[in-house]
């Protein structure tokens, strides 16, 4: 059994709309343009690769433009999941992307910069860098 996991939260400012982002966080597709290098799904199963690895999470909870969450599979993650939250300000309209990750405490640092650079890719790929 590992130790706890930190829970980090990150919050990122994107101009997009809340349709366009939600798409790019809970389809294989979309998950594939900037998550992983590629993403297959079987049921609720969503089956990330990178490079010569692979993880798979199932899609515990989706409310359409709102948020999509992903529970880990593998054993060593020990049920840990991380979430993706689309904020909409009301009288702005700003939409913010919220991404909520459960880490090792020593990898909170290496956690946040990655996470950076992801969603600087997501970012690129919807025009909003």
């Amino acid at each position: 059994m590992t130790e706890q996991r930190e829970k980090i939260e990150l919050e990122y400012m994107l101009k997009t709309s809340p349709a366009i982002l939600f798409n790019r966080l809970s389809t294989p597709s979309g998950l594939s343009e900037w998550f992983a290098d590629d993403v297959s799904v079987k049921g609720k199963e969503f089956i990330f690769i990178w490079g010569e690895s692979h993880q798979s999470a199932e899609q515990t909870l989706r409310k359409e433009n709102k948020l999509v969450r992903y529970t880990w599979l593998d054993d060593e993650m020990d049920g840990s999941w991380f979430e993706f939250q689309i904020n909409v300000d009301e009288l702005t309209g700003d939409v913010a992307l919220v991404v909520i990750d459960h880490v090792e405490p020593e990898e909170v640092e290496d956690s946040k910069e990655l996470w950076n650079q992801q969603v600087d890719v997501l970012k690129h790929g919807l025009g909003s860098a």
